[in-house]
């Protein structure tokens, strides 16, 4: 199974494409859609959402995964942000991919296995889950890739739980 992670973002977007075989992860490509602030919103919504196809075409994943978002302070760009992962979320559809979404809790509860685990514990489970040399940077490709993974170990409980 193929699976795509997404962080959602206006300036940043991170994605990881990985392969769910059995137990085994296997990393396919990960890395940031960005646009450049300056640039009407509508323009870098058109990009977000040609890039993100350009990729789901390219790996054709079975599901993706969003990062839930979570804001407490700028409303301006809590809305920008909405927009971008409304035009996400819309891509994935049109691409009658099955959508799943994960709160920051969940993530870190599904990688580290404490809810309220720091950020650089849950990039350092990345790297090691997914065999990496390094930490993906910027700091939304690793969180993108953490989606990915946290979205498969939900399909590997579910299929246990099943087999019960």
């Amino acid at each position: 199974m193929i699976i795509m992670g997404i962080d959602p973002g206006i300036a940043i977007v991170g994605y990881g494409i990985i392969e769910l075989n059995g137990n085994t992860y296997r990393v396919l490509d990960y890395g940031a859609i960005t646009t450049k602030a300056g640039v009407p919103t509508p323009d870098r919504l058109n990009e977000i959402y040609q890039d993100m196809n350009d990729l789901i075409v390219k790996y054709k994943p079975d599901d993706i995964a969003f990062e839930e978002l979570f804001f407490n302070k700028n409303v301006k760009t809590a809305i920008t942000v909405a927009q971008a992962r409304g035009v996400e979320v819309l891509c994935a559809k049109k691409n009658h991919l099955d959508i799943f979404e994960y709160t920051p809790l969940q993530i870190k509860q599904a990688l580290v296995g404490y809810g309220r685990a720091s950020k650089r514990q849950v990039q350092e489970m990345v790297k090691l889950i997914l065999n990496l040399k390094e930490i993906p940077k910027p700091d939304d490709v690793a969180d993108a890739l953490a989606v990915a993974i946290t979205h498969g170990s939900s399909i590997k409980f579910k299929e246990s739980f099943r087999m019960m």
